[in-house]
């Protein structure tokens, strides 16, 4: 990823990066932080172990997991939690009876289903086992689960199977977070399982609209799932006339 840290850090200064890290895009790898912190292996495998044992973050097999991604926080523990909601308040314009939607996972999301309308009448499909439960809340809306492997990770399904029943469906929009945005990369996820799936999301729909809070433009990540030009809508929580936005509206993304 972009952003990089700056070397021989103190171990708070670290542990700091690590969980800015983990608010931003969801997940970290041992590997990355060894490279952008500069440190060895075992040293970022002590600050993960320390982090965990006091609950700021998951620990997976190879990296780490922010507490809200892996679904076992409150809604006060949900980071940028104020500009989520204004970015799930601009969502809405874009959804209509009658739809038939297509869902990644997520915080931003979450916030977004919370929003809906009760009286909406609309189709929503999804590959993420999180969202299809906070779907299942809404009284007038038909959920539809993607099955398939389910990566104990992200919590979404994967592999084969899923990507196979979505190259057999159409989709009027699909709408998904992001760890990575960048005006010339365009959308991007360290998960490369993951990658696989949002791509196929995105070749069955029509339109694809990606969720952002600012503090994730102009980062990449490891995996391509989309560039710039697929893009046709972007929202963040700021103006659009914002200067932060500029080079996303160079390239014709619509922004909200």
């Amino acid at each position: 990823m972009h952003k990089v840290a700056t070397p021989l850090l103190l171990k708070k200064e670290r542990q700091d990066f690590i969980i800015k890290e983990l608010n931003l895009h969801n997940k970290v790898l041992s590997s990355d932080l060894c490279s952008q912190l500069n440190v060895s292996e075992d040293t970022i495998r002590r600050d993960l172990n320390e982090l965990a044992e006091i609950g700021k973050l998951v620990k997976v097999h190879g990296g780490a997991l922010s507490v809200s991604y892996s679904g076992n926080s409150s809604e006060d523990a949900i980071y940028a939690r104020e500009q989520k909601l204004i970015i799930a308040q601009k969502a809405m314009s874009l959804i209509h009876d009658g739809m038939l939607i297509l869902t990644s996972g997520g915080t931003t999301l979450r916030e977004v289903i919370k929003l809906l309308p009760k009286d909406l009448n609309a189709t929503f499909c999804t590959v993420s086992l999180m969202t299809a439960e906070e779907l299942l809340k809404h009284p007038n809306i038909e959920v539809i689960f993607i099955g398939g492997k389910l990566s104990k990770d992200a919590k979404i399904c994967v592999g084969g199977d899923s990507i196979l029943k979505l190259s057999e469906m159409s989709f009027d929009m699909c709408m998904v977070g992001t760890n990575g945005i960048d005006a010339k990369f365009g959308v991007t996820d360290s998960d490369l399982e993951v990658v696989q799936v949002k791509k196929a999301m995105i070749r069955a729909s029509k339109k694809l609209v990606v969720l952002s809070i600012s503090e994730k433009l102009d980062t990449v990540c490891r995996g391509g799932i989309c560039k710039p030009n697929e893009i046709d809508y972007l929202i963040t929580e700021l103006d659009n006339r914002a200067m932060e936005l500029a080079s996303y509206r160079e390239v014709g993304i619509k922004l909200l």
